[in-house]
């Protein structure tokens, strides 16, 4: 399916028992531009995380203007976050992969469960082309690390590109640290500008190797196939 056919059956299928899960990078945008045209029923839902960039969060505000519409915002558990920095402290993340899931597992994945509970499929704006670990994306597929619901990702298929020349035909607003070298934006300290000639997801938590790159949000099925 096309990214607008992909949306389309969303909406006629799901409604508002679907969501849009939307960080507002590039691909968001463009998420958010076709889901008002094709999928208008479909909630959009985000995760602060309490360390965003300010630049996100002035775009967010952008959005919410344009399109009218109320971002459901999950937060993470106070008293989780409390514990990990007084027991670690504010980067323990750099020290080992574990402690950088460990940091994600609370500030993401946790308030996803909780974004995700009692939907009936959810849409995001994975692409294949983003990451090694993204390469196997399908648009439909059933998310067995989440109760088997839905998982929809219209732009599978599509380069970056792509997106850039859908944003510019669209005049869609972008987040200003995209013209700062910034092609993935997470985390303020997990995020840095990707040098010429390197990956797009080469500033997300550039301490690590590519191999593992995931905050654990996009998990594989268990068995390590497409559900």
């Amino acid at each position: 399916m096309t990214a607008e056919e992909a949306l389309k059956w969303v909406e006629q299928r799901f409604g508002a028992t679907a969501a849009i899960a939307s960080s507002f990078g590039l691909e968001d945008v463009v998420l958010l531009e076709l889901a008002s045209k094709h999928a208008p029923s479909v909630k959009v839902f985000t995760l602060d995380t309490g360390r965003l960039p300010a630049e996100t969060y002035e775009l967010i505000d952008r959005l919410r203007e344009r399109y009218g519409v109320k971002f459901e915002t999950f937060f993470p558990n106070t008293h989780a976050v409390e514990e990990l920095v007084t027991g670690k402290g504010h980067f323990s993340f750099r020290q080992s992969v574990e402690l950088r899931k460990e940091c994600c597992g609370i500030r993401k994945v946790e308030p996803l469960s909780r974004a995700l509970a009692g939907r009936a499929a959810w849409v995001t704006g994975l692409r294949r082309e983003q990451a090694a670990t993204r390469a196997a994306v399908e648009v439909t597929e059933q998310d067995a690390a989440h109760g088997g619901i839905w998982k929809i990702n219209p732009l599978a298929e599509w380069t970056q590109r792509q997106c850039w020349d859908f944003v510019k035909e669209h005049h869609l607003p972008v987040n200003a640290l995209h013209q700062q070298g910034y092609p993935s934006i997470g985390c303020g300290p997990c995020t840095r500008a990707v040098k010429p000639g390197e990956d797009v997801r080469a500033g997300r938590w550039w301490w690590e190797s590519p191999d593992h790159k995931e905050c654990g949000l996009h998990l594989p099925a268990p068995d390590g196939g497409t559900k």
